[in-house]
């Protein structure tokens, strides 16, 4: 008989509906019931994508004798981090307090007032390698909570009180600084990994917003830091390109390594990894000409539009890392399937390139067990065929790779990774001149607009089967900001720009701290009481919602010449900004928002008929700080009063709105445009 999660949409809540545990979704009857028998919660966390999260499920919560313990002492509720951020991170912080770690699945004990009292990751069912047995912590828990509950109250309030702490943040003083850009680059340069690309060791992931940053760092050319971070940025796109986490017949990337050379991925595929490093390889492609970045943007992008997107124009959020129980199985080869799929004068090229071996090659003691034995797995550390032998090779791989059964799928749409997407195909569309990416874009901001609103008009979060759901979090409201901007920019039409306007103000009357410390709150001021109001403000594996909060605001200001934009968006950042220098990796985006707020930017009004020649300039090289607007301008104050030279397509130039004289050609405006680039 299934338990209440069969009820709801999550993808990873349905695969546990099943489950022996009578698991409940979050919500007041969980809570309630909780409260009522004095019994204490037990929230497990996870997502559709996780490999742990499967192992766990099959080895303990499909456990009759083990789902017996937890029913009988606990209140066990499921939660899909990916709709849930904001219990996941209450969950994850009290678990790094409490652990020095954290990760997924993320299990923690909460009291029936919400407040985490002990918790940890993965348990295997038996003793192993140092973790204790699941059904000894659900005992020993168990037996705490009967005989220890004053200690448990006592800890739980000094932890409501440290999981306060980016709530109780204070604005640095003075004005901001470009200082802690160059203490960046220069902390980023510290950590860079010269031989492979990357920062640290291992496991390691993709560094989508350092790289986002050190492009905007490198084009701006604004100190001796610069050159160091276009270096740095064109290894690890080199780098990551070339390796194993990069699906090199599919396109695409994994969410990370296992190693620190790129070589064995962990096999999961994310809406928002892809998003974000096709933001980067199209900025690298701008900034160096090099045609592998280009060649990388667009198949990453194919992936998502061909793999991750619905019939109705969003998303969807991930692809998982198992397929017939075996994480990597659908995306490894071994030589005779190579043989067979490929033209005799291919193989041998083909085997090179992607480091097929009879041997096998995916060996990662951290990931191995009985049921997931060693795997070949796609190197690419070989030398790379020519384009027309490399595209013959993808094309004969990839349709032999269709037949297989396929990872599983979630398909849910969320907003703000919806959002991600939107920006990345906008942005790339209008720089490389793909009018079917700016199409998918216009066709994803369409569907958020249309299936993530509520009848008030206020965004949700999640969509699936036909259904929206969820107030929608200060990151869905970013990222869905800078998306809109993104579309507006790429094709002009003034519906984008207002709907972006509408989004911010949204944003700035829920989220935002006007009365206290400035800055963002993560859930909105009429969201469910948590047991804290926490702030986003950590940019890693993407940018916190505060951090594109401030960089959709300040562009948004540049377009409108209102204050109260830039003002809240500087708000966040003197919050964060003793910590931006030092801690480059955390705040990546944040310093990219800081770049804006400090460093001069432009405004571009073009006016007139056909601006396509001078829109050209603009997106021809990264240029920090400019925004574009064109004809017809309704609802955009930087048109206002703009028009075309004696029936000319005409470019104003213009900072804080005061404009120098229009230019009419691409040589005028690209000598008006490049100094500001770099100053």
């Amino acid at each position: 008989m299934a338990n209440a999660l069969a009820h709801e949409t999550s993808p990873y809540l349905l695969q546990h509906q099943d489950n022996p545990v009578d698991w409940r979704p979050w919500g007041p009857e969980a809570l309630a019931l909780a409260r009522s028998t004095d019994r204490p919660l037990l929230v497990s966390i996870g997502y559709s994508a996780c490999h742990w999260c499967h192992v766990m499920e099959r080895e303990c919560f499909e456990d009759p004798a083990v789902a017996e313990i937890m029913n009988k002492w606990f209140v066990c509720v499921k939660v899909d981090r990916e709709e849930r951020p904001d219990i996941d991170a209450i969950a994850m912080e009290a678990v790094q307090m409490m652990t020095g770690h954290g990760g997924w699945p993320l299990n923690v004990f909460l009291t029936p007032d919400q407040v985490p009292f002990y918790g940890g990751t993965y348990f295997p069912p038996a003793p192993r390698q140092g973790m204790p047995a699941w059904p000894a912590v659900l005992e020993a828990v168990a037996e705490a909570w009967a005989g220890q509950r004053d200690e448990i109250m006592a800890q739980g309030s000094r932890m409501a009180e440290r999981l306060s702490g980016t709530s109780a943040l204070q604005p640095a003083p003075g004005a901001l600084s470009a200082d802690p850009l160059d203490d960046a680059v220069r902390n980023l340069r510290a950590a860079f990994d010269a031989t492979n690309g990357g920062f640290g060791s291992q496991p390691k992931f993709p560094p989508s917003s350092g790289l986002l940053l050190l492009w905007s760092q490198a084009a701006r050319g604004a100190s001796s830091w610069s050159t160091k971070a276009g270096d740095m940025a064109s290894a690890t796109l080199r780098a990551m390109a070339a390796g194993g986490i990069y699906d090199q017949i599919g396109g695409g990337f994994a969410r990370y390594a296992v190693d620190a050379t790129w070589t064995v991925p962990h096999f999961e595929k994310m809406l928002y990894d892809n998003a974000l490093l096709a933001r980067a390889y199209v900025q690298g492609w701008q900034m160096t000409g090099e045609r592998s970045f280009r060649r990388v943007a667009e198949e990453t992008l194919d992936f998502v539009a061909r793999e991750l997107r619905g019939d109705e124009g969003g998303f969807l959020a991930a692809l998982d890392a198992d397929s017939e129980g075996v994480e990597g199985k659908f995306y490894v080869w071994t030589v005779a399937e190579v043989r067979a799929a490929l033209d005799p004068g291919d193989v041998e090229a083909a085997l090179a390139w992607l480091g097929v071996t009879e041997g096998g090659n995916f060996v990662d003691p951290h990931h191995r067990t009985p049921s997931h034995p060693p795997l070949n797995v796609l190197t690419a550390r070989g030398p790379e065929p020519g384009a027309e032998q490399r595209a013959r090779i993808r094309s004969a791989l990839l349709e032999a790779r269709s037949a297989r059964v396929r990872p599983g799928l979630d398909d849910k749409r969320l907003a703000a990774w919806n959002g991600l997407a939107i920006t990345a195909f906008a942005e790339a569309g209008a720089v490389l001149g793909r009018e079917d990416y700016v199409a998918l874009a216009v066709a994803g901001a369409e569907f958020v607009l249309s299936a993530l609103r509520g009848p008030d008009g206020r965004l949700l979060r999640t969509w699936k089967d036909g259904e929206g759901k969820l107030n929608a979090y200060l990151e869905d409201h970013a990222f869905v900001l800078e998306a809109l901007l993104a579309v507006y920019e790429a094709t002009f039409d003034p519906r984008w720009f207002v709907e972006a306007r509408s989004v911010a103000d949204r944003l700035l009357a829920h989220f935002g701290d006007a009365d206290g410390a400035g800055g963002f709150f993560s859930t909105s001021d009429d969201h469910e009481q948590l047991v804290v109001r926490r702030r986003d403000i950590e940019d890693h594996p993407i940018p916190s919602g505060s951090s594109s909060a401030a960089v959709g605001l300040l562009r948004l200001a540049a377009l409108t010449g209102e204050a109260r934009y830039e003002e809240a968006a500087v708000s966040h950042l003197r919050l964060v900004a003793p910590l931006l220098g030092a801690h480059p990796q955390a705040f990546a985006y944040a310093l990219v928002a800081l770049d804006l707020a400090v460093r001069p930017g432009r405004e571009v009004a073009l006016a007139g008929d056909d601006v396509g020649l001078l829109a050209a300039v603009v997106r021809e090289r990264l240029r920090p700080g400019v925004v574009v607007a064109a004809s017809p301008g309704e609802g955009v104050p930087l048109m206002d009063g703009r028009a075309a030279v004696e029936g000319r397509a005409a470019a104003y130039v213009c900072e804080r709105f005061a404009c120098q004289r229009p230019v009419t050609e691409p040589s005028e405006l690209r000598e008006l445009l490049d100094p500001y680039s770099t100053a």
